[in-house]
């Protein structure tokens, strides 16, 4: 079967740049076309599958590129959007990529800079895909999410409660750690629900301030505020009939919890500025770092809004409390980054492995993926090794249990060490001896020898 060619639609209103940008993409492996109108946009990637939009963002109408990007997203997640401006503020950028833009490029084009960004968004495009397609929904007794494995018994508790509530309308009220996966449970939720079809709309409590965030949630009309030069829907009017996803509910100020309490409640939401209401049916999924009971007690959050949003509450584990699931992510970003890079790694080494599993992971799955991509990226080899680790991953936790000096390794024998050592790296290896002497860098024989020694 002749692979097809990754699709790039180029919008921009001008022709002699949009056939430009065309012509510059011709030495790429990818089926570039223009349009020159963003209605025409529209109804393209509506009708088919497009891996990557190049648009401007000023596109001489009502539709600017932001809506472009909005529809593409809409149609299929997986599509990604490049946009393109003479305008370029660090505002602007924001509102980008917080809305799903894959970057941001400024004219005039750097046409070597264009082709990195299409090349790269085209394979993302194109994994991501694959992955909805093959893994995206849930298969018999597994509940896979992209970024987020595991045969641990906590995480396999987690998909099963997952798997019986995604098909319901109930809230979702997602804990866990910065980097643990939040979003992502969110993602899988809305995927596998009779909603799925219709828009998930994700937007951050914290980074937004009061007036913003009332915006964003509920809309506004036109003069509403300084900055309000058209009328616009808030996302609960976007997402209707889909899902909203509040991420960092916890750090919502106590004005907008009462606001978005009584549209929860009553399903109706009036944008800033209008007196007129709009019926919306919005699944709510929330999710925050924070013990809200705690903030509840502190009179920080309020008690009948906790409620509303903890029909179900799922609890994510920090890394570090589910080593067992490591090496599978490991396994599982380095696929990921290899396809992305299109890098001629092709695994790594179990000395690599250990390393990386004794480590603590602060920032949990998001700081694995992040050092698994960077590995990938500066190795020059066919196997990721220890060379490649960043040097502040270098700190394994304690090897095993029993009384350790609480101030460095000073006052431990060698004898102590090396025993401790070889405790470990039989447990991480499950008893395997051949595996376990090559981590420790030693040959069988001698492990065996020091076994005998140890009384292990």
């Amino acid at each position: 079967m002749i692979e097809q060619k990754p699709v790039v639609l180029v919008i921009d209103d001008e022709r002699d740049h949009a056939d430009g940008i065309v012509e510059a993409l011709g030495k790429l492996p990818v089926k570039a076309m223009a349009v020159y109108t963003a209605q025409d946009a529209i109804e393209i990637v509506r009708s088919q599958r497009v891996d990557v939009v190049v648009s401007d963002l000023k596109l001489g109408g009502d539709i600017d590129g932001l809506t472009i990007l909005e529809e593409a997203k809409n149609r299929d997640r997986s599509t990604e959007v490049i946009l393109v401006t003479a305008y370029a503020t660090i505002d602007t950028c924001k509102n980008a990529i917080r809305r799903g833009a894959y970057d941001y490029i400024v004219k005039p084009i750097d046409v070597d800079q264009l082709r990195t960004l299409v090349t790269q968004a085209s394979r993302r495009a194109s994994t991501a895909y694959s992955r909805q397609t093959k893994t995206g929904k849930t298969n018999g007794q597994q509940f896979q999410i992209d970024g987020v494995r595991g045969t641990s018994p906590a995480m396999q508790g987690i998909f099963e409660v997952l798997r019986r509530v995604a098909p319901t309308n109930i809230s979702v009220l997602i804990e866990g750690q910065s980097g643990t996966g939040k979003e992502l449970l969110a993602i899988a939720i809305h995927d596998n629900s009779l909603r799925k079809d219709m828009p998930f709309r994700p937007v951050n409590c914290a980074g937004l301030s009061e007036t913003l965030l009332e915006s964003e949630l509920f809309g506004h009309t036109k003069g509403a505020f300084t900055g309000a030069m058209t009328d616009r829907k808030g996302l609960f009017e976007i997402a209707d009939k889909g899902t909203l996803f509040l991420d960092e509910i916890g750090d919502m100020p106590p004005n907008m919890q009462a606001k978005l309490l009584r549209v929860i409640e009553d399903g109706i939401v009036i944008p800033v500025g209008s007196n007129k209401p709009t019926v919306v049916d919005v699944r709510i999924i929330s999710a925050t770092n924070q013990n809200l009971t705690k903030l509840i007690e502190e009179k920080k959050f309020r008690q009948d809004l906790y409620f509303r949003i903890k029909g179900v509450n799922v609890s994510l584990p920090a890394l570090r409390d589910r080593t067992q699931d490591i090496p599978e992510l490991i396994e599982y970003f380095l696929k990921e980054a290899i396809e992305e890079t299109g890098s001629k790694v092709t695994g790594i080494t179990d000395a690599a492995m250990m390393i990386l599993t004794n480590y603590d992971w602060p920032g949990n799955i998001r700081q694995l993926r992040n050092v698994i991509r960077t590995m990938v990226v500066m190795c020059d080899r066919d196997k990721l090794d220890v060379q490649d680790i960043p040097p502040d991953i270098h700190q394994p936790r304690q090897l095993a249990a029993g009384p350790r000096p609480t101030a460095g390794l000073a006052g431990v024998s060698l004898n102590e060490l090396e025993k401790q050592a070889i405790v470990e790296t039989l447990s991480k290896t499950n008893g395997n001896r051949e595996k376990a002497a090559k981590i420790l860098g030693i040959g069988e024989r001698t492990l065996y020898r020091k076994i005998k020694e140890y009384k292990l």
